[in-house]
Order: structure tokens, then C-alpha cells, then sequence
């Protein structure tokens, strides 16, 4: 019989998600202050060193501000936080934030176009400096592309169109887009199957994908932005009015 290892719950971890979860749905007010690590200790039945541990991951994610000897004040997340909160405010449970969803979808439709020109830019210098270095990456998005055509099922299509872009973003070689990108990501990824519906005409828009993947290959940074624009566009604006009318 093979065992799974027992995963040790950290006490300090759930102190940290009771409290992030009231701060971002808005039960802890922006100013409000919380109550000493003492009463907080006593009220949620652990240590003051795993409420103090909590509160320095509360500070560190922006999301209350730690003074010594003074009293833990909840921040405007909204000015403070970065963009590791998005997956916790994208899901409240098993609901998705239409809100939240939208400027993800926004900021996706953004963000493409942009990142398969500069992708389409770096091959067009390569080739202009007479190297192949970035062939093997581009061979790889051509993979992803068959990939995506051969497979029919919407989730798994959701999946590889994932990855075809993180082949479109070691292309495109912004650390700032990578970062963005991983957080935009992580957010999207616990939504595909309530997303899946809608997203089905992009992921399996093979022809689309082709195309861009082609105007990257060549080396065009406009055809590549207007490809992705073209690709995107369409979920985004269908996504969008799904969700105006939830």
C-alpha cells in the first residue's frame, strides 16, 4: 500500500487566512484597527507567537500596517497590496468576484498584444544578428499550437493555451510581464472549469492561434500585436457581458 505523507497544518498559516479572508471581503474596514496580539490569541485559541508570525504576513502582503507598540491597522489593500491578493478576491468560496474577473480579463486583453509584439521584436533582432537561439522556444510554441488543435476538451484546450502563452512571454523576455503574468495566472487558474463555457470559441480557435504563433515566428511585432488582439478579443468581450449579466 503506498501512504501520503500527513501535511502539518500551520496554525500561524490559519491565523493568516482568517484574517486576510475579513480583510479583503471587507469585514475589517481600511483604518479599523485589530484588536492586541494577546486578545487576538485568546479569542482564536493559539500562541501570540503564531499571531504575531500572522500579522508580519498580513504587513509583508499589504494588507496591515505593524507598529511596534502600537495598535495593527487594516490597510486599503487596494493601494497597498500587490498582485498576489488577486486569486483571493477572484474566488469568495466557489463564487467568481464578476468584478475582479473583469479587470483580470481587461488587463489580459491589454497585456497580449503587447507581449507578442515584444516577443515578435526580439525574434526579428535575433535573426537580424544572425542567431538561431531562439529556436528551440519557438519550436515549442509550434508544439503547443498542434496541441491545442488535436485536443477537444475545453479545460485541457484551456490548459495549453496557458502554456502557449508562457512560450509567448519567454519569447517576449519582460521579467515585468513574467511577474504580472504569474499572478494574472494563478488567478485564472481555479476558475477554468466555471470559465470554460465561454472560453471554448478562443481555445479552440486553432486557426487564431496559428496565425499568431506564425507572426511571432516571423518575426513582425504589429502583426503579432494585432494577431493577439484578434485571438483575445473575442472571449474577453463574450466573458464580459456574461458577467454584466450574472
Amino acid at each position: 500500500m503506498a501512504w501520503t505523507p500527513v501535511v502539518k497544518r500551520s496554525v500561524s498559516g490559519d491565523v493568516f487566512e482568517q484574517i486576510a479572508a475579513e480583510v479583503l471581503g471587507g469585514e475589517l474596514a481600511a483604518g479599523s484597527t485589530l484588536p492586541s496580539e494577546r486578545q487576538l490569541a485568546e479569542a482564536l485559541g493559539v500562541s501570540r507567537p503564531a499571531v504575531r508570525e500572522a500579522l508580519q504576513r498580513l504587513a509583508a502582503a499589504g494588507l496591515v500596517s505593524v507598529r511596534q507598540g502600537e495598535a495593527t491597522t487594516v490597510l486599503d489593500y487596494r493601494r497597498s497590496a500587490g498582485l498576489e491578493v488577486l486569486p483571493r478576491l477572484l474566488l469568495r468560496g466557489d463564487t467568481i468576484d464578476p468584478a475582479v474577473a473583469r479587470s483580470i480579463l481587461e488587463a489580459r486583453l491589454h497585456n497580449g498584444p503587447k507581449i507578442a509584439e515584444l516577443a515578435a521584436g526580439r525574434v526579428r533582432r535575433a535573426r537580424a544578428g544572425g542567431t538561431d537561439a531562439l529556436t528551440a522556444e519557438l519550436d515549442l510554441l509550434h508544439e503547443s499550437v498542434n496541441a491545442l488543435v488535436a485536443e477537444a476538451d475545453p479545460l485541457t484546450q484551456q490548459r495549453i493555451a496557458l502554456e502557449f502563452w508562457d512560450h509567448v512571454l519567454e519569447l517576449a523576455d519582460s521579467i515585468a510581464f513574467r511577474l504580472m503574468y504569474s499572478m494574472l495566472r494563478a488567478a485564472y487558474e481555479p476558475a477554468l472549469a466555471a470559465l470554460a463555457p465561454i472560453m471554448s470559441a478562443e481555445v479552440g480557435n486553432g486557426d487564431a492561434y496559428r496565425d499568431l504563433a506564425a507572426a511571432i515566428t516571423a518575426g513582425a511585432p504589429e502583426r503579432a500585436a494585432e494577431s493577439a488582439r484578434a485571438l483575445l478579443g473575442p472571449a474577453t468581450t463574450a466573458l464580459i457581458h456574461a458577467l454584466d449579466g450574472a
